[in-house]
């Protein structure tokens, strides 16, 4: 889906949300599969609990951790949803999973469009997106690659730059 008017789209969006749950949108392409998004949450989650945030609200720490970057505006300017974003990644966190659930079932109403797993998966275009995003070599793909696994690989080295934010001070 394109979006056209980013700044209506994101205020529809907040409008669909309750308020017991914090969601974050993604340009799909930057995103290295669900454990990707898994792994910034878990780290969002965990700097509020030690109190070593960056940002004011959770959604915008995980944008920070899904991009490894401790500018808020660098991370947006290129995982953050744009005009010319074609499909979109959401993450919803939130205590209930019923909270989570109707939450994502405003957010599909008001953009018109279905929960689509494979927007996640990691295809050639993403894994050459996420080589120059999280600034990975060839050299460190073969220093780390176990049983010609490329994707894992990947993933692997995206997740590690995601929890190498908590150390960046």
């Amino acid at each position: 889906m394109k979006i056209r008017d980013k700044e209506k789209f994101l205020k529809a969006v907040k409008k669909a949300k309750t308020s017991k749950v914090e969601a974050q949108f993604f340009d799909a392409k930057t995103i290295a599969t669900w454990q990707h998004l898994y792994f910034a949450a878990l780290n969002a989650l965990k700097a509020f609990k030690n109190k070593t945030n960056i940002s004011r609200n959770l959604a915008m720490e995980t944008m920070l951790y899904a991009s490894a970057q401790r500018q808020i505006k660098k991370a947006m300017n290129v995982f953050g949803v744009k005009p010319s974003s074609s499909e979109i990644a959401v993450l919803i966190i939130g205590e209930k999973p019923e909270e989570v659930n109707s939450a994502l079932a405003n957010i599909q109403k008001i953009i018109n469009t279905k929960n689509d797993d494979e927007t996640l998966e990691f295809s050639e275009e993403k894994m050459a997106l996420a080589k120059k995003n999280f600034e990975i070599s060839d050299e460190e793909i073969k220093a780390v690659m176990r049983k010609g696994d490329l994707k894992k690989t990947l993933v692997d080295l995206v997740i590690e730059r995601v929890a190498l934010l908590a150390t960046k001070r």
